[in-house]
């Protein structure tokens, strides 16, 4: 190709998360490196992409025409990279998979003894992240798939399918927690008193606390805090009705809450899932959708 995939990447990205800085945050590289694929790639055009003037960069009339081509050149690209994998039929001999604790977790029993049948000769590894960690992983090549929160976007080299099953928050305390008492009570309020906060290691830049906090990187963590009474917490219903104790927590009585979550599986562009990946992702899908018969192995 004559033009360089990273920098291609690096101008849809930007594009995308509207500044070079932000870009770089998605695709964990330094800003110089985005801004030079960047300048590399208009030298290679022999256009300008991006008026540089304003505070953020803004498309030129050329770039907006230029940028139409490249997403198409990416996403022909990530169907060539997905259709050499199935023609291969190969399968995989490790697979890890980030899990989050909002799947619910027979669905999550469900499937390791599908797995198990479909691809008794693979390695599975079951990770536990949540929100940026997941990301975070599949980029570096740790994972090959996870599920996350869906969100609005994704870095351009993250794929995504949504789930149709979705889950279910509320907040919680124990129930000899002084909020147990109350009748009804805003989230306003609830900021006096301590909370019990998802916070993963990867940081997000907006991730402000507003009150008293303590943090953990998974749900299981902070249901085990707010059972012993550390404070309020937001938490997934069905990890709560598996591993909480009965009666140990209260569902506080929010306007609002509880809300239904909705859930994306996510995997790496660069390197798609083989045979047992793409079969994790139809039988999730499936199990979501709540169908008759699951997907057959290789499929």
């Amino acid at each position: 190709m004559r033009y360089s995939p990273e920098a291609l990447t690096a101008f849809v990205e930007t594009v995308a998360a509207g500044s070079f800085s932000a870009a770089a945050r998605r695709l964990r590289k330094s800003q110089s490196t985005i801004s030079t694929a960047i300048a590399n790639l208009e030298a290679d055009l022999g256009v300008t992409l991006f008026d540089r003037s304003a505070r953020q960069p803004v498309l030129t009339e050329q770039g907006h025409q230029v940028f139409g081509y490249v997403q198409a050149i990416l996403a022909a690209s990530e169907r060539l990279d997905e259709l050499a994998i199935s023609l291969a039929g190969e399968t995989e001999p490790r697979l890890s998979f980030v899990l989050s604790d909002t799947l619910d977790p027979k669905v999550l029993e469900n499937l390791l003894a599908r797995f198990d049948s479909a691809f008794p000769h693979t390695e599975f590894e079951c990770l536990i992240g949540e929100d940026e960690d997941v990301i975070d992983l599949l980029q570096k090549g740790r994972a090959q798939t996870g599920l996350i929160e869906a969100r609005e976007s994704y870095p351009v080299d993250i794929g995504f399918s949504r789930l149709p099953r979705q889950t279910h928050m509320a907040i919680y305390v124990a129930a000899r927690h002084p909020l147990a008492q109350r009748r009804q009570i805003t989230f306003d309020e609830l900021h006096a008193w301590r909370e019990l906060q998802l916070n993963t290691y990867l940081e997000r830049p907006d991730n402000l606390c507003r009150g008293p906090v303590w943090s953990a990187p998974n749900y299981l963590m902070l249901l085990s805090m707010a059972v012993q009474g550390f404070g309020w917490c937001t938490l997934p219903c069905a990890l709560v009705a598996e591993f909480a104790a009965p009666g140990s927590l209260v569902t506080l009585p929010v306007p609002g809450w509880p809300r239904a979550l909705s859930i994306d599986l996510l995997w790496n562009k660069r390197t798609p899932p083989g045979v047992a990946g793409r079969w994790l992702r139809q039988y999730l899908l499936y199990e979501s959708a709540q169908e008759d018969a699951p997907p057959e192995a290789g499929r």
